[in-house]
C-alpha cells in the first residue's frame, strides 16, 4: 500500500520514484491511504489534488516563492488531461508582481525560477469523472530546452515591459506565445496596486503567470515519445 511521504526526497531520483508509484491510482484510493476526504467537485478546490500529491512526494514548500522541493530544484506541477492526453487548462507558474519590477531580469525572475525544473503529473481531469475516479498517469520531469527557453524569456520581457510602461490593464491572455499573464485571485474584488498608463499608481486585479496548453502538451508530447 502506498502511504504519505514522512520526509522530503533526498534525490531527485528517489522524487521521480515515488511519482512513478502513484501512477495508475485513482484519487480516491491516493485519499483513502493519506485518510482525507475527496471533494465532491473542484469548484472550490482547485488545489486539492496538487496538495494530495505533496502528501505522498514529500513536498513542504507550500505557497513560498520557492520550487516545491527547494533543496533539489525542482518544482511540483499537476496537470489534467483529457482522455487523449490534451491539457484540460492553462498551468500557474506564480504572481505577478506588477511594482518596483524595474530591476528584475528573466534571470533572476521567479519564472524562471519555478521553470528550472518542473515534476509534471498528469492527472485524469475529464468532467464526466467523478474526483474520486480520476487517475494519476506517469509523471514527466522537464528541463526547458534552449528553444523553450529562448520563447519564455520573449513572452516575459514582453508581458514585463508593458507591466513597467504602466499598460498593465492592456494585458490579455493574447499576448505571449507560450507564457501569459492573467488576473488571479479569488474574485474581482481583490485589488493591488499597480503603475498606470500616466504614472501613477492604480488598483487592479491581482496577476499570475500561466502556461499556455499548446506549451505543457508539447512538453508531454516530447516526453512520451522519447519513450517510444
Amino acid at each position: 500500500m502506498i502511504t504519505p511521504a514522512t520526509a522530503p526526497p533526498d534525490t531527485i531520483e528517489e522524487l521521480v520514484s515515488r511519482a512513478q508509484a502513484l501512477a495508475g491510482l485513482t484519487l480516491g484510493e491516493l485519499a483513502k491511504y493519506a485518510n482525507v476526504q475527496v471533494p465532491a467537485n473542484f469548484k472550490r478546490d482547485k488545489g486539492w489534488t496538487g496538495q494530495l500529491l505533496e502528501l505522498f512526494l514529500g513536498a513542504h514548500a507550500g505557497s513560498n516563492p520557492e520550487q516545491d522541493f527547494p533543496d533539489l530544484g525542482v518544482e511540483l506541477k499537476t496537470l489534467p488531461i483529457d482522455s487523449m492526453g490534451m491539457p484540460l487548462e492553462t498551468t500557474y507558474v506564480c504572481f505577478a508582481h506588477l511594482l518596483n519590477v524595474s530591476g528584475i531580469t528573466w534571470e533572476t525572475s521567479n519564472v524562471r525560477n519555478k521553470l528550472n525544473c518542473v515534476l509534471w503529473v498528469p492527472v485524469e481531469g475529464s468532467r464526466e469523472l467523478m474526483p474520486a475516479e480520476r487517475r494519476v498517469a506517469s509523471p514527466v520531469l522537464w528541463q526547458p530546452s534552449l528553444a523553450q527557453l529562448d520563447l519564455l524569456k520573449q513572452d516575459w520581457e514582453e508581458l514585463m515591459d508593458m507591466i513597467v510602461l504602466g499598460e498593465v490593464e492592456n494585458i490579455t491572455a493574447k499576448h505571449g506565445q507560450a507564457l501569459q499573464i492573467r488576473p488571479k485571485a479569488a474574485d474581482g474584488k481583490a485589488l493591488t496596486e499597480a503603475v498606470g498608463a500616466q504614472g501613477t499608481i492604480i488598483k487592479t486585479r491581482p496577476r499570475g503567470f500561466y502556461l499556455r496548453k499548446q506549451f505543457t502538451h508539447q512538453i508531454l508530447i516530447n516526453a512520451f515519445s522519447d519513450i517510444d
